[in-house]
């Protein structure tokens, strides 16, 4: 059996990450998530390199605030580090600047390249149009969520009209773009009532908003709208009384229900790649787990997909050490070597599956859609950030339904086929 080497250096991920300002809350979110997927990790020993070696995985963070350009420093500061792993997620715009600046360098550099870890920035074209070898995406894009609530939207005869706001960059842009596409195709009946883009993260006050909403007599909301503003649309909401539902990307956390409070239960609807109430007792136990390492209620946000990334990351790392003969304690398997592991990524956790799809670096996973209700009704035993409200599970889409076809043309450093899965 492989032990931890005395000394051995750990394997270093860069999170680059929004810790500051408006959205810092969900930027920290992360943090905690990836913190304590690679403390699950090093407590058995750490990553077998092979050689009688373990090594263990260690996050270190820089902050971005959320801007692209703050975040390209970011990275400049974590290569001249000699890191060679890089996560971020809570951004496709940032996501588009880093995977254009990780494509330059690792030509530019081909002795220091990098791979990049997506756990939330979920604009399609990423792995679309904008695919790269570098990159891989460990969340649904935002076609295969929406997708996936329109299963639940399909069967909701009672709602004959929506309003679609979002946030004003690609993620926010695509989100209405493929509802618009998909009331077509599944619900021709609704009538879009109204739409509207607001720059991100920039307004405070969100009442003007949904007296728009109201003013529409839209039965339902559908957003992608994601940290202080989702929080700050739904409080707005409660305050003037709308009665309609959320169709949401993001409505099961970061202060959402709570701010929403009673009027959400039964009407805010949330898609995610599992929910804390999921069936199942592995589920229930990693939820405890969780909590039992972070008891503060507003800590309580638990993240299965960055917990699967990081393990599909040491997976990665045991098999690319032992093909290149490269996991020392000091080395590192070269990170065209990582890439090509990552492409065969095939991990479980909590009765969770998440395969790496070679073609375009797409996770492929199962998604579930849950509606809000009272902590303690049937299917809800537990809560979201201590807010007395958790979220039951309506639906669940299995991997292979959830999956969708892509337009990558794959560009890869030795002009090779994909890796096989």
């Amino acid at each position: 059996m492989a032990v931890r080497a005395r000394g051995a250096a750990p394997v270093r991920v860069a999170l680059i990450e929004a810790l500051s300002g408006p959205v810092g809350n969900a930027g920290e979110a992360v943090l905690r998530n990836l913190v304590w997927a690679c403390e699950r990790v090093n407590a058995r020993g750490g990553v077998d390199m092979g050689g009688e070696v373990r090594r263990p995985l260690q996050i270190v963070r820089f902050d971005s605030k959320g801007q692209p350009q703050e975040a390209l420093s970011a990275l400049q500061s974590a290569l001249d580090d000699g890191i060679t792993v890089v996560a971020q997620g809570n951004s496709s715009a940032v996501a588009a600047a880093l995977i254009e600046a990780i494509n330059r360098h690792n030509e530019r550099e081909p002795q220091r390249q990098v791979v990049f870890l997506n756990y939330s920035a979920v604009d399609p074209v990423l792995t679309n149009e904008r695919c790269s070898f570098w990159h891989f995406r460990f969340d649904a894009h935002a076609d295969m969520r929406m997708a996936a609530l329109m299963e639940v939207l399909r069967q909701d005869a009672g709602v004959k009209s929506v309003y679609l706001i979002g946030q004003d960059y690609s993620f926010g842009q695509a989100v209405l773009r493929e509802a618009r596409r998909q009331l077509a195709l599944q619900r021709p009946d609704v009538r879009i009532a109204g739409e509207e883009l607001h720059p991100l993260a920039r307004i405070k006050d969100f009442i003007p908003y949904v007296t728009k909403i109201k003013a529409s007599g839209a039965q339902a909301v559908i957003t992608g709208n994601w940290g202080n503003d989702l929080t700050l649309l739904v409080r707005a909401a409660r305050e003037l009384g709308y009665e309609g539902k959320f169709y949401t990307f993001y409505g099961n956390a970061l202060g959402a229900p709570a701010a929403i409070g009673e009027a959400g239960v039964g009407k805010v609807i949330a898609v995610a790649d599992w929910f804390p109430n999921a069936p199942g007792e592995a589920s229930r136990r990693l939820v405890e787990a969780f909590r039992q390492r972070f008891p503060n209620p507003a800590e309580d946000y638990i993240h299965l997909r960055m917990q699967l990334m990081i393990e599909a990351l040491a997976q990665a790392l045991t098999r690319a050490a032992r093909a290149a003969g490269t996991g020392g304690p000091g080395g590192l398997p070269p990170a065209v070597a990582l890439a090509r592991a990552l492409e065969q990524a095939d991990v479980t956790l909590a009765g969770q599956r998440l395969r790496m799809r070679a073609e375009d670096h797409q996770a492929q996973q199962p998604l579930m859609v849950a509606v809000m209700e009272r902590q303690g009704a049937p299917g809800v035993p537990f809560d979201v950030e201590g807010s007395g409200y958790g979220f039951r599970v309506l639906q669940r889409i299995e991997a292979a339904a959830a999956e969708q076809p892509h337009t990558c043309r794959m560009v890869r450093p030795d002009a090779t086929a994909p890796a096989p899965v």
